[in-house]
């Protein structure tokens, strides 16, 4: 019998505000354990929270963007149960009215458009973190995260294989840093995915038992973990036997799937509304004012690209995977127009720069290695004929480093390239005289000569010959005879 995977993935991406959901206390990451700490956000008894107004904002962006409606009326419910990083012993959520629900992303399967539904997007706060390695003979709580605030987005189960759950994480992560509201760091633990897994039969609509996978923490170790799960699931069945619904953690050391609990039911945990917090009350107005300061958002930014610059689909999905990045590409198209070109030293070599840099580990760049403008400027140069682009690499290579213009550099450095003829034609004559065997391979035969002698021309002009006009006279010459 063949299976079919049916996949839904949970993720929770954590908001950029200063401060908490419910406390004034901060957000930031990597501060001394239980630095981040008030009453509130610890659960001292007594204590009443208040719902963060800017944590509603960007739950309302997160809404529009992904197509979703937005409840005018919903409610905040207390999620109970009992584990050391959870103070009050209960989680501040959303259950039965959630802010934003009936939403849609689409993503790209093999050159086509998939929709991939969204259930809801509600708000909730995170829980602490323990911390199991540093004592033998103890855990240990660090409540910083506590009260942090979350979306938690939930897919429908149209989801059909690790790679579709690659991409629709992809494409989420980068509209929610598009608009600002979550910085997408998986290392960090501030885009957090679990993946709910399940098989069934080939051409039924019955779904099959559920797994939830854990402890995913890169697109890498989602579409991997959730690879082993379907196969595991299907070699189980296939042998006659059964699965539980249960929570299982991903070993990314092992490589494999391990059983942590059986997985709970929504019943389980005894949601019911926050007496301590009012209604979520949203109106027109204040919808209509997020909905004007929307950005373009990566898809529609990336099918502009294609027709107004006339670049093809995976330079303008790379282009387009981030705001800053797409933002650049068009700086510099200001200043010259040439996109193909742009593109591919934006994702050549710039992006080679911020990576050996880490200046992508941030949400939006701003301190680029090259300015957009400088490197159009330098597009230009090569354009025009003054410079090669061997030389080029090497003025890039003295802006990453120094900031200054590419006419500076190439003026000090007498880089300027070489195109007038008889000055070419004078260093072939000299390379020809100098290697009477290879010019005799050539006219035998041997073509691949052809190569060694343009090299000898460029070194002798060292890299200033104009290429093409190099080329021309060359063949031009050995075809003479000459």
């Amino acid at each position: 019998m063949k299976y079919e995977p049916v996949i839904g993935l949970e993720v929770h991406a954590q908001l950029l505000t200063q401060s908490k959901i419910f406390c004034g206390c901060s957000t930031q990451f990597g501060q001394a354990p239980n630095h981040n700490t008030c009453p509130i956000c610890t659960g001292f008894p007594g204590v009443l929270p208040v719902l963060n107004k800017k944590v509603v904002a960007f739950a309302i962006r997160a809404g529009l963007a992904t197509h979703c409606e937005i409840a005018r009326w919903s409610r905040l419910a207390r999620k109970n149960y009992f584990y050391p990083d959870l103070p009050k012993g209960y989680q501040i959520s959303q259950y039965e009215l959630p802010i934003c629900t009936n939403g849609y992303l689409d993503i790209a399967v093999n050159g086509v458009v998939k929709r991939i539904r969204l259930t809801r997007i509600h708000i909730e706060e995170d829980a602490g973190k323990n911390i199991h390695d540093l004592r033998s003979d103890a855990s240990l709580v660090d409540l910083n995260r506590a009260g942090v605030p979350l979306l938690e987005i939930v897919s429908e189960p149209d989801i059909r294989s690790p790679e579709e759950a690659g991409n629709y994480l992809r494409t989420l992560r980068a509209i929610l840093q598009y608009l600002e509201i979550c910085d997408g760091n998986m290392e960090e633990g501030s885009f957090r995915c679990d993946a709910n897994v399940s098989v069934r039969p080939e051409g039924t609509t019955v779904l099959g038992t559920k797994i939830e996978l854990k402890n995913l923490n890169s697109f890498k170790a989602v579409e991997k973990a959730i690879e082993f799960e379907i196969r595991r699931q299907v070699e189980t069945l296939s042998n006659g036997g059964r699965l539980i619904q249960e929570t299982r953690l991903w070993d990314p050391d092992r490589e494999e799937t391990r059983s942590m609990r059986t997985k709970e039911f929504a019943h389980d945990y005894r949601y019911f509304p926050d007496p301590d917090l009012l209604p979520v009350v949203i109106d027109d107005k204040w919808i209509d004012e997020i909905q004007i300061f929307l950005p373009e958002l990566p898809g529609a930014r990336k099918v502009r690209f294609m027709s107004q610059y006339d670049i093809p689909a995976y330079d303008a999905e790379l282009l387009t995977s981030r705001r800053d990045i797409a933002d650049y590409f068009e700086s510099a198209l200001k200043t010259h127009r040439n996109p193909k070109a742009i593109a591919n030293w934006i994702t050549g070599d710039l992006f080679r720069l911020l990576k050996e840099r880490k200046l992508d580990e941030k949400l939006y760049i701003t301190d680029w290695p090259v300015q957009a403008d400088n490197l159009s400027a330098m597009i230009a140069l090569i354009d025009q004929d003054k410079i090669s682009g061997k030389i080029a690499k090497t003025v890039f290579d003295v802006m990453s480093q120094s900031g200054r213009s590419p006419q500076e550099i190439v003026a000090e450095k007498g880089l300027e390239q070489v195109s007038n003829s008889e000055s070419i034609e004078k260093t072939i004559n000299q390379v020809l005289a100098a290697h009477p065997k290879q010019v005799a391979d050539f006219q035998a035969g041997n073509r691949k000569i052809f190569g060694f002698l343009v090299g000898q021309i460029m070194k002798a002009t060292q890299g200033k010959a104009n290429p093409q006009k190099a080329n021309e006279i060359l063949k031009r010459k050995l075809t003479e005879g000459n």
